[in-house]
């Protein structure tokens, strides 16, 4: 009989349990520079076909996980990244156009950036799973307050079921794309920091 294929292994992992202890089903953990190109190849396949252009080119992701690899996170099963958000501080109580290139230590917003999973692990709500993983983790940064993130019309709904409420339009624009921007509260608290694993 032919069994539905659910998941398809690699040759090197046909041997059962052979991989079992080198590399955990399921991690999530903040990204580092290493990861920058597996970053950017799950976002160009994401956002291209849809907007034409990505959120973060690979200079700037390289650029964010250099300068606040602390407000990233990767989510990895048998070690392939599969989904993954990448975060900044902005000291100002809305986006413009510098909260895109810009990471303000002092600031105690944290600007999502950009929030994508690979094509073949869509429509298995990993994008809301790795969503509300990232607000548990911000609540253990003491510097966290509150989350920001823009996002075209379509997504709003998305981002509502995260938690988000809708500030109105967004200042920034994107060649000819406007964006709503949103916003959650995190309410750091120092003493739940967790300085292991990131």
């Amino acid at each position: 009989p032919f069994l539905k294929p659910v998941h398809v292994r690699s040759p090197r992992s046909s041997a059962r349990g052979q991989r079992r202890h080198t590399l955990p089903a399921s991690e999530f953990r903040c990204l580092s520079p290493e990861d920058a190109v597996s970053v950017f190849e799950i976002e160009r396949e994401a956002f291209i076909s849809v907007s034409g252009d990505c959120p973060l080119h690979l200079d700037e992701i390289r650029h964010f996980l250099n300068l606040c690899p602390e407000l990233s996170l990767g989510w990895f099963e048998e070690g392939r990244l599969v989904a993954f958000i990448i975060g900044s501080l902005w000291d100002q109580e809305r986006l413009s156009q510098a909260a895109l290139t810009l990471h303000r230590p002092q600031g105690t917003a944290v600007h999502i950036h950009v929030l994508a999973v690979h094509r073949g692990c869509r429509q298995q709500g990993k994008g809301s799973i790795l969503m509300w993983r990232y607000l548990q983790y911000l609540r253990g940064l003491p510097s966290a307050r509150r989350a920001l993130l823009m996002c075209q019309g379509f997504l709003v709904p998305f981002y509502q079921k995260c938690g988000f409420r809708a500030l109105g339009p967004c200042a920034v624009t994107v060649g000819d794309m406007a964006f709503i921007e949103m916003e959650h509260a995190v309410r750091g608290h120092a003493f739940m920091r967790r300085n292991s694993g990131c």
